[in-house]
């Protein structure tokens, strides 16, 4: 059963044409002009309960108005959105219970007062039983490392301690759907891995729905098995992340680490037709590139080992963000993944 659905739905920011300095304004006053931007076009979603689904594109093609329109912070121009049964911004206060909201570069934390004090405001906004809280509160604290900020101002947290605060927050009171907006940027590597973490239990143990808009490819990869790909308003692609992969990124590298340079490279390519071989740092290292739907991993290695001897090897993966750079620069027709 679909927990957010969003037909035709459309967003235009109407802006006035005025002249400059008080002239223009008053010019404005009896003649008015206005310029029509399509920030969202036409937009149909569906998502299902327990999805977590990444909402990607370049800078101003729409993500950000999207989750604005689905929490009820704007109002759509046409179209319909609703979100476990109601329309956010027709049923403000019912959908906030079933959300938890967080943006990157906002918090939901009061700056002049203890975080615990913030999150028990939260707690009485919505009506969450003591011994509920508590719990909430302990299980938190386990992954988020929530009891060190309890104390602390909002103000004087950090980046990535008001990240923390800010997800014990928007999750206080269990909501069904959370939004995560821009939510690892500018952390670092150990509150990101710990964030994501955080997030990738919270969808196992809870079946929460979670739609995560980012820059930070990373964050699509350990926390998504979806892609929604935005551009200019519209939606260019929406299936499966790795089928985005297998369709964009098939090359596989394989690095070897070999006892003594292979004496004979052009035979390792002859066992396995269609690698090719690159020339490592040194002359005991060895790539090898292939296509991972022609050859397999194993008969890659089994032609080294034949031709020399491996001490150590490891493949890289492909990465998903060299697939999306392609996307933003025109170069990839994405319905070849839908096929």
């Amino acid at each position: 059963m679909a927990l957010i659905e969003t037909r035709g739905m459309t967003k235009v920011f109407r802006t006035p044409l005025k002249g400059p300095g008080l002239a223009g304004s008053v010019k404005h006053l009896f003649t008015r002009r206005f310029t029509d931007r399509v920030a969202v076009a036409n937009v149909d979603l569906t998502i299902e309960a327990g999805e977590a689904v990444a909402y990607v594109g370049p800078n101003g093609a729409g993500k950000s108005t999207t989750i604005k329109m689905l929490t009820g912070i704007l109002v759509p121009t046409s179209g319909e959105v609703h979100a476990n049964g109601v329309v956010p911004h027709k049923q403000r206060i019912q959908n906030a219970r079933n959300i938890g909201v967080v943006f990157g570069q906002r918090t939901q934390l009061w700056w002049d007062i203890p975080v615990r004090e913030s999150l028990a405001l939260l707690k009485e906004i919505h009506r969450i039983p003591q011994d509920r809280y508590e719990a909430t509160l302990q299980s938190f604290n386990e992954l988020l490392e929530l009891g060190e900020l309890l104390p602390v101002i909002g103000r004087r947290l950090s980046l990535g301690q008001r990240m923390r605060a800010d997800l014990a927050a928007a999750l206080l009171h269990d909501p069904k759907i959370l939004y995560l907006d821009e939510p690892t940027i500018g952390l670092d590597i150990s509150v990101k891995d710990r964030v994501r973490a955080f997030i990738k239990q919270l969808i196992a143990e809870r079946g929460t729905t979670v739609m995560l808009t980012t820059h930070d490819l990373g964050d699509i990869e350990d926390i998504c098995r979806r892609i929604v790909i935005i551009d200019e308003g519209r939606i260019i692609y929406d299936g499966d992340l790795q089928a985005v992969k297998d369709t964009f990124a098939r090359e596989r590298s394989m690095h070897f680490q070999l006892h003594h340079p292979p004496a004979d490279p052009a035979a390792i390519a002859a066992r396995v037709p269609g690698v090719k071989l690159v020339a490592g740092e040194k002359p005991e290292q060895l790539g090898v590139h292939f296509d991972r739907f022609e050859v397999s991993a194993a008969d890659v290695v089994a032609a080294v080992m034949t031709e020399a001897d491996v001490i150590d090897f490891h493949i890289d993966e492909p990465a998903i963000e060299d697939v999306i750079r392609k996307v933003y620069a025109g170069q990839l027709d994405l319905s070849a993944a839908e096929a």
